[in-house]
């Protein structure tokens, strides 16, 4: 499919009232409001075209950005081409769906670390997303890495922007479920930090209670063991 195409699927797709959804969650820029039913449907039919999902990219549109990052080739990115695309990022929504992407490519981890150090609200989102990507997919870092990250994740979260307080939190409870020693670590910094406050504007969502969250998935996985 061409860019041209793609974009006019887009648009007819869209709805005001999931324009009207996406504007409570943060996005302010160019949109059509397409379903996430929707852009997974158009993502299988693509599959994978890295130039395309470039193409979208460029087009500043949210709708074509989220297709992007379905339909682009994790392992053709590069790390320019990685830091070009987080100049874009402009809301959460955007935010995690690229770090979702950036997760599957060879550059996660030391973007974790980079990013992780971001003051900038949108990429120490990513960053922090990263962490918690890499600390579930059983990643080949030492439990010092991820200590560290606890560390800072203590010191540091009440006073990061709003959405990377999210991700820090995320990426506490992630390491808090990675094994039994960093469990222990992690708890008991979440004890330490006490409740994480978080802006979800004019939504229903929620910030997950570290403790109780680390207990529950871990209780979840022995009764499915």
């Amino acid at each position: 499919m061409t860019k041209k195409e793609v974009v006019g699927q887009l648009k007819a797709l869209g709805t005001a009232q999931n324009r009207k959804t996406y504007g409570r969650h943060g996005v302010t820029g160019p949109m059509y409001g397409v379903s996430y039913a929707n852009i997974n449907k158009l993502a299988k039919k693509i599959k994978v075209d890295h130039d395309l999902a470039a193409s979208l990219w460029a087009t500043e549109n949210h709708d074509a950005r989220i297709l992007a990052t379905y339909i682009a080739d994790a392992s053709a990115m590069k790390s320019g081409q990685i830091d070009e695309w987080a100049k874009g990022l402009d809301n959460y929504v955007i935010a995690g769906a690229f770090s979702k992407l950036v997760a599957r490519t060879s550059f996660a981890g030391k973007k974790a670390e980079k990013w992780s150090r971001a003051r900038s609200e949108w990429l120490g989102q990513v960053g922090w997303d990263l962490v918690a990507s890499l600390a579930l997919a059983d990643a080949p870092k030492p439990n010092t890495w991820f200590e560290e990250k606890l560390r800072v994740i203590e010191d540091e979260v009440h006073a990061r922007p709003n959405r990377t307080r999210y991700s820090m939190n995320t990426a506490l409870i992630a390491i808090g479920v990675r094994n039994a020693s960093l469990e222990k670590k992690a708890v008991a910094a979440a004890k330490r930090i006490g409740r994480v406050d978080v802006d979800h504007g004019e939504t229903s969502c929620t910030t997950p209670d570290a403790v109780a969250y680390i207990r529950k998935t871990l209780a979840h996985r022995k009764g499915r063991a």
